[in-house]
Parts: C-alpha cells; structure tokens; sequence
C-alpha cells in the first residue's frame, strides 16, 4: 500500500515538472521567434567623434591675502590725542597717522635744552680759567729760570694747570652727554607723531582696520590701525601630491571669485612651499595676482586653474559617453548603415570640463551619449532628434545637427 503512494507522489511531481516548464517557455521573451533584450532596437542620442584642443587642468580652491600687512603702533605711552585714518582710507609712505598727548615730551625736551645750555656754559667757564691758568704756568716758568722764584712755586702752578685743564674735560664730556639727551627727549618727542613707514614708496597702501578712538590711554607697542598693500594680491592655494612636481614659478594661473562673476584674473606662480605638510600631504603655493584697479580684495575665495598641459589635434569624446566595461573604459561607436552598435575600449588621457580624449584607438563617427545603459555590443538603436540626421538612416526630425570643435 505505501509503494502505491510512493508511484502516485512521483507521478504527481513528474507532471507539476512538466507544467512549468511549458508555462515557462510560453513566457515573453522566451519562446522561440519572441524578441530578446538584444534584439529590441534602443532609442539612442548620439554625439560626434571630434578633434580638437584639449588641456590638462587644475583646479584648486584658495584665499587672498594682500601683498602685505603690519600694524601701526607708537613706541611710547600716552593718551591718543588725534587719529588721522579711517577704514579705506589710502595712505602714502611717511604719512601722519595719529599724534600722542606730547606735553610731557615737550617739557623733557626744554630741560635736556636747558641742561645742555649750562653744559656749555661751563664749558667757557673751564676755557677761561685754563687761559688763565697757562699763562700764570708760562710767567712762572720764565721766573723760574731767571733763579727769581723757587723749584716749589713752579710746581703748584704746573698743578693748577693740570687740574684746569682735568676740568675743561669734564665739562666737555658734560655738554656731550647734554646733547645725547636732548637727542633722545626730541627721538621721544618724535614718537608721538605716528607714522606709516615702509621700504617701497612708490606705491600707496589702504587702511585695513582701525582698532582705537581719540581719547583712549595707550601703552607702547599698542595697535592702532593696521595698513594693507592691495595693487598686487598673493592667492594662496594647497597642492596635492600627485600635482606637486608638475606646478612651476612662473607658471600663469587663472583666478576666478563669486564676487565677479564671469571675469577672470590673471596670475602668476611665485613660491612654492620646498615641504608638503604631513597631515595632510599638501604643500602651500603663493600666486601674484595684478590688481591695481583693486577690484579684488583680501579674504576673498577663489578658484585657480593652472594649465599643465595642452594637446592640439585630439580625438575627443563627450564624458558622458565613456561607459565602464570589466573595470574598464569603453564607448559605443554607431554603425551609421546597420543603426547598431559596437563596443569599443578606449584608453582614455586629458579630461577637460565635459570632454575627454582618447589616446586610442583612433576613432571616427558617433558615439553614443544617452541611453548607452541599455546597450549590449552589436545592439540595434532608433536615433532620436538630437542624433546625427537622416544621412545616418535614422533622425525622425530630417535635421541635421552641426558640430563644431572644441576648444
């Protein structure tokens, strides 16, 4: 009795496997003379092989600073009585910045004057008595020879010169020291009156900040407006590793901001950091930008582009149409006659924007652009309005697209 169930389960499953495998043949797609995937012609826009001028660039991301920058600041203390500058303000080299409260200054000044005065007063003082003193020594020496006076009395007159002439020293090195003083009182003088000094005078800086008012107490060495130099730029920008020893002093560098749209400045390479920073690999690059109608200004983000290299005469193909094949770079060439397509592997060189080239093999004809996804080698293809025209066998629209090179 068990066998009987045995043979009925096995018959049973016999036909369950024979009434899939018919529903599965009558299934679209697969039975014999449906269409395949391969076989459904795809709806395709199609781009033409050009030659033209491609260039390899790098784009980079940076600041600008200004050529330079320092601070003015008095080197004495005292109350800021007046502040010349604002903001913006253009400043010539040697120009009066701010003054100091200089009464203490003024009156330092007087007395080293007066010090000085008594200094030299002394001076004719000594003068006169070593006069005196010299021809008292010469009458006593004649008396002295002549036996009229002792070998004593010469002596103290010889004395009395000696020490006349001790002191007309003295007050010579008095009134010297005077004079230093008052040098350093007018010097202290001076301090009060700020000034923005810097070696290059042929060019006029700005006012960047000003940091105090009129009023405020301040101690030497305090900051009181910092002055920029903003005709020439410096765009500062980090380069990889990989374009390290591709970027060169000299090199022309083309600068672009939000702030100016569609405008772009010109640039060129002139220090490149000798070491790459180690966290992060990058090494520090300064580009002059002219800018003497200061259109631009300091802090601004920029985008820089250095051209590395350029190629006349390549084969070019959209970006879009490169589709990955095993891990590798291929695009699909159209049969202008057949409307199918071949699949091709390129090696693939300078990508420019929404450009590449191809270093090989040579390529002519179209290629396709949009709808490559759906595409196998050797796939039939319909071509849309934006295809190469009727001369190909398949523009719905009867226009023919130009093409022109890029460059």
């Amino acid at each position: 009795m068990k066998r009987k169930y045995s043979i009925a389960a096995v018959v049973v499953a016999v036909m369950i496997i024979v009434i899939i495998w018919q529903l599965f043949q009558r299934m679209p797609g697969q039975a014999e003379g449906s269409p395949t995937r391969t076989s459904v012609p795809v709806a395709v826009e199609v781009e033409p092989v050009r030659k033209g001028t491609i260039r390899d660039i790098g784009v980079y991301t940076g600041t600008l600073l200004p050529e330079s920058q320092f601070t003015v600041a008095p080197k004495v203390a005292g109350r800021l009585e007046k502040i010349l500058v604002d903001i913006g303000d253009e400043v010539q080299r040697g120009q009066l910045i701010a003054m100091l409260d200089d009464d203490e200054f003024v009156q330092q000044v007087d007395q080293a004057r007066a010090e000085l005065d008594v200094a030299r007063a002394n001076i004719e003082e000594s003068s006169s008595e070593l006069g005196l003193r010299q021809r008292e020594l010469d009458r006593v020496r004649i008396l002295r020879e002549k036996k009229i006076i002792s070998q004593s009395e010469l002596d103290a007159a010889e004395a009395q010169y000696a020490a006349a002439l001790a002191r007309q020293k003295v007050a010579e090195a008095q009134a010297t020291q005077k004079e230093a003083v008052l040098k350093a009182a007018q010097v202290r003088l001076g301090y009060t009156r700020i000034r923005a000094s810097w070696e290059d005078g042929t060019r006029s800086r700005v006012v960047g900040e000003r940091f105090v008012d009129e009023g405020a107490m301040l101690a030497a060495n305090a900051p009181i407006a910092s002055v920029v130099g903003i005709d020439t730029l410096k765009a500062v920008i980090h380069v990889i590793e990989r374009d390290y020893p591709r970027i060169r002093a000299g090199q022309k560098a083309f600068i672009t901001t939000d702030a100016h749209p569609g405008r772009t400045f010109t640039g060129t390479i002139a220090r490149i950091a000798p070491v790459l920073k180690e966290a992060a690999r990058q090494a520090r690059v300064e580009i002059d930008v002219d800018n003497v109608e200061r259109v631009l200004t300091p802090g601004m983000f920029v985008r820089v582009q250095i051209q590395f290299e350029q190629r006349e005469n390549a084969v070019v193909v959209p970006v879009k149409a490169l589709a990955r094949n095993n891990g590798s770079r291929s695009v699909f060439l159209v049969d202008r006659d057949l409307l199918k397509v071949r699949l091709v592997p390129v090696e693939i060189g300078i990508i420019e924007g929404d450009m590449a080239e191809v270093i090989s093999p040579d390529l002519e004809g179209f290629v396709v652009t949009v709808g490559q996804h759906l595409l196998q080698d050797g796939s039939e293809i319909i071509l849309t309005g934006k295809g190469p025209g009727p001369e190909a066998g398949g523009g719905q629209d009867g226009e023919t697209r130009e093409e022109t090179n890029r460059s």
